[in-house]
């Protein structure tokens, strides 16, 4: 079952590509493990990410807004508002659950640890990975991109992403 499992994890990963969350979490895994890594900094990557995925988001706004995790009718916004909202909504599902919204929150992390995503991603290495995102960066656009993600993802401000 667990070469399965990974057959059916690397398909996903070759038909759906990664994210920034799934790239980051490899930085943070002395202080989160993988999963809760890439569940803290999903909301932030979707606001990125929304003008790429937005029939995905509107899905999925539709299942917070049912769940009273979102005020906004997700068929109604388009773009950086429907990731906004969307991240919102993901972020106060987290702290419902009673898990960490920001990087800040949880023990052990500084920000060292961004400096270290930061140099990561911009590794010749993990090139694939960034391309392979549903809005594809490269080492030169790390800094200007990634950089907000992770500033927004320490004290929870989604206004410090930046779009393309």
């Amino acid at each position: 079952l667990l070469g399965l499992g990974t057959d059916l994890g690397g398909y996903a990963i070759m038909i759906g590509g990664t994210s920034g969350a799934h790239l980051n979490s490899f930085s943070l895994v002395d202080v989160l493990s993988h999963g809760r890594a890439c569940a803290l900094m999903n909301p932030y990557y979707t606001v990125f990410f929304a003008p790429a995925i937005e029939d995905k988001l509107r899905v999925i706004g539709r299942i917070y807004k049912r769940c009273g995790y979102m005020e906004e009718d997700p068929e109604s916004l388009a773009g950086r508002e429907l990731g906004l909202a969307v991240a919102s909504a993901m972020i106060r599902f987290s702290a419902f659950l009673g898990f960490p919204t920001c990087l800040k929150e949880v023990e052990g992390v500084s920000t060292a640890h961004i400096a270290r995503c930061i140099t990561a991603a911009k590794d010749p290495q993990l090139d694939m990975k960034l391309r392979n995102m549903p809005v594809p960066l490269n080492a030169g656009l790390v800094e200007e991109y990634m950089g907000p993600i992770l500033q927004a993802a320490w004290d929870g401000n989604l206004q410090k992403i930046k779009n393309m």
